[in-house]
């Protein structure tokens, strides 16, 4: 076992301190403004919200949507991974499915409404085929429709994990007993998935509860929670203290999400091997999900093409014929040619100095003695708990007289904190199953913990570097609710933008700024994947 050096210490204080100020002090003052109630503190603001019969409906209104929304994406994600792990689906096919269903990750959500009305409103391309619009897409089916495409890309994530894990000789030795088709699945496969079905769906709820992007573009007249918060805090008549108390209830799902998680966790199934095997032949199983899953990732595509279409023609969509002068007229605007320069430098610098943050994190939890590197996974869970609407009101309250208000260092802190999670819990998983003797190695052989991790466990780890920065990029570049409250004229970011062009009625300008998100993204994305994936080979070259 290594010994505690001074160098952990300092290293570990001021994350401790970064914490506590960037995190927990701003939930803190949340709480305390959402009790005060003129120059008292009571849960006046509480009773005013249990009363109120608006908020309530609302609130239900979320509690179903997302409910269903969630149901369903877990049922496809569940349904896609099972294509891509267990059954013949050809290459290219392949390709297809999982490059499409990633595809809305690349956006923000607040364009998925708008892409929603231009594919189903009145004169949409999939109305234009159809004959006839098939349903509404303003209220319930259009948050349904958008909060699907929004988590379903996460969702599937996870589940195309927990698959990667699951021993395949089960099945083959359930074959060989003659087990039922049914009882072979649920034995072999579904059993094994369960805690990951349940965080998927816990996660989709939560992701759709919260979010603020997707009702604020085709919520229509079906109230939901997050509305009444920005309404609340940005509306007409401001209520600041009861924007804290709406903020503080739309914890309560997310806090109850996150025990049942912890609960699913003694349900974990683990495998001492992961073997790859040969599946069973079967045509119908085949065909069946090759034919799901096309559908699935034709419906996404067909669904976000008019991206691809509105801002290059002359009038969508009456007249089609190809134009750039809509794509040169944002050019020539150098206030949204500025907004995406801030959508770089924001998601740039989160990208670096959240991969930073997080991986230091995960080295004081995972390869030191400290008494307190517990804590980062408190920090984690926390961060994972509260929803971006939150976060950012909170960041409003506690730095609105600060020199950090209106500037882009405050949106960098938000989405580093935000997104804080996910690249702390990959970085803290690739560094468990690095071998622990090296520091006791360096040790022996004089050198400092420092220069250990510099010279042996940092070069090994490069493929999930590399991942961190292409998470915390991607989120930075798209997210709205987290930075909503908190952008200024002069740090407005593209996807807090695309929300001030609505009330214009710009969407073509929508769209092309979404195609400047969705084109760099890909890029970074492509860059990152392929450095990731230079630095897996040149890890497994190193372990042979």
């Amino acid at each position: 076992m290594i010994k505690s050096t001074p160098m952990m210490k300092i290293l570990a204080l001021p994350l401790l301190l970064f914490f506590t100020v960037f995190l927990i002090a701003p939930l803190c003052m949340v709480a305390f403004q959402s009790m005060r109630f003129g120059a008292h503190y009571t849960f006046q603001n509480y009773s005013e919200l249990l009363q109120n019969s608006a908020f309530l409906q609302a609130f239900l209104n979320s509690l179903i949507v997302s409910s269903c929304a969630a149901l369903i994406t877990t049922i496809i994600a569940f349904l896609l991974a099972y294509t891509m792990h267990f059954t013949k689906v050809n290459k290219g096919l392949r390709f297809f499915i999982q490059t499409s269903v990633t595809l809305p990750m690349l956006l923000p959500t607040i364009t998925y409404g708008f892409v929603l009305i231009y594919a189903f409103g009145n004169q949409g391309t999939l109305t234009q085929l159809l004959g006839s619009p098939p349903f509404s897409i303003y209220g319930f089916n259009g948050l349904l429709i958008g909060y699907i495409l929004y988590t379903l890309p996460i969702a599937y994530v996870l589940m195309n994990n927990a698959m990667l894990y699951i021993d395949k000789q089960y099945l083959t030795v359930s074959y060989l007993m003659h087990d039922r088709p049914l009882r072979r699945f649920y034995h072999a496969v579904l059993r094994p998935m369960l805690t990951t079905i349940g965080a998927a769906f816990i996660l989709t709820f939560i992701l759709s509860f919260t979010d603020f992007g997707i009702p604020a573009s085709v919520g229509g007249e079906y109230e939901v929670v997050a509305m009444s918060l920005y309404r609340a805090m940005l509306g007409a008549i401001v209520r600041f203290e009861q924007g804290a108390a709406i903020a503080i209830m739309m914890l309560i799902p997310a806090v109850i999400g996150i025990l049942l998680l912890a609960y699913l966790q003694r349900y974990q199934v683990a495998f001492k091997n992961n073997k790859q095997v040969a599946l069973i032949p079967s045509a119908t199983r085949d065909i069946a999900f090759s034919v799901f899953s096309s559908v699935v990732a034709i419906c996404i595509v067909a669904i976000f093409a008019v991206l691809l279409i509105v801002p290059f023609t002359m009038g969508y969509p009456y007249d089609l014929t190809f134009t750039l002068t809509h794509v040169k007229a944002v050019f020539m605007q150098s206030e949204l040619l500025q907004d995406y320069r801030n959508s770089i430098i924001v998601a740039s610098i989160t990208a670096l100095l959240g991969t930073l943050l997080a991986l230091l994190a995960a080295l004081l939890n995972t390869r030191t003695p400290l008494k307190t590197r517990r804590i980062f996974d408190w920090f984690s869970i926390l961060t994972n708990t509260v929803p971006g609407m939150v976060l950012g009101l909170s960041y409003l309250f506690l730095f609105n007289d600060s020199t950090l208000k209106g500037t882009i260092l405050i949106i960098v802190l938000c989405n580093i904190v935000h997104f804080f999670t996910t690249p702390y819990t990959m970085a803290k998983n690739a560094l468990q199953k690095m071998d622990h003797t090296w520091e006791v190695t360096g040790q022996l052989m004089q050198d400092t913990w420092f220069a250990t991790i510099r010279r042996v466990v940092l070069p090994n780890m490069k493929a999930t570097i590399f991942q961190m920065l292409n998470y915390y990029f991607l989120n930075a570049m798209v997210t709205v609710s987290g930075v909503i409250f908190i952008v200024s004229t002069e740090t407005m970011l593209v996807s807090t933008r695309i929300k001030e062009l609505q009330h214009f009625a710009k969407y073509t300008d929508i769209f092309i700024l979404s195609l400047f998100i969705l084109v760099t993204n890909l890029l970074v994305k492509l860059v990152l994947d392929y450095l990731s994936t230079k630095g897996s080979r040149q890890n497994n070259e190193n372990e042979s």
